[in-house]
């Protein structure tokens, strides 16, 4: 094998076991891996070969991709073939993926939890209490990854601050937030030794 089939297909390994960490499925993940190495667009058959994977999966796969604005059908010059291209702007891709996922998945739970709340706010039982405070602290971390996802998808406090930034922020929010509900643990003199 060449080295660039080597690093492809580590590339494309590498890929298929990040996928499920953004919500892509491992197979989807492989064919956007393997069509971001591409430098031509390429045909299913092309996929199916170059990955061994049925037709089958590399359509369910492509299909997916699309819709996650991730890969670009095109037609061949003169043909009715569709080709297809990864998206390689990676902060877009990045930005795709995030924002499929709030639709799919945070946006939801804060529709269901907004709807939820108030309904326990009549009941005065203390379970419905414990149940309706857990349900607000679900809320409240749910719409902070919904804040951030959102200024992330705007572009304004990511080009501003950068990723890292935000990212460094957050972590901070949360510690903030695990320390506040920690119960006090007693100061230790730091010139003492253990």
């Amino acid at each position: 094998m060449s080295g660039i089939e080597d690093v492809r297909g580590a590339f494309v390994n590498l890929w298929g076991h990040m996928g499920p960490f953004w919500g892509v499925p491992p197979t989807t993940a492989r064919i956007y891996g393997w069509l971001f190495t591409r430098k031509d667009p390429v045909s299913a058959d092309d996929i199916v070969a170059g990955l061994g994977m049925s037709r089958g999966a590399v359509s369910m796969g492509c299909r997916e991709l699309r819709d996650w604005g991730l890969i670009h059908p095109q037609h061949a010059h003169g043909s009715r073939q569709v080709l297809y291209r990864a998206e390689v702007d990676l902060e877009k891709a990045m930005r795709n993926i995030v924002a499929a996922r709030k639709r799919r998945e945070w946006d939801p739970i804060l529709e269901h939890l907004r709807e939820w709340i108030p309904k326990l706010e009549s009941e005065r039982s203390a379970d419905a209490a414990v149940f309706r405070e857990r349900l607000k602290s679900m809320e409240a971390l749910v719409a902070l990854a919904d804040s951030m996802a959102g200024s992330f998808l705007e572009g304004g406090l990511v080009e501003t601050v950068g990723l890292k930034m935000l990212v460094a922020n957050a972590r901070g929010r949360s510690r903030r937030a695990v320390k506040s509900r920690a119960p006090a643990r007693p100061r230790q003199n730091p010139l003492r030794s253990p």
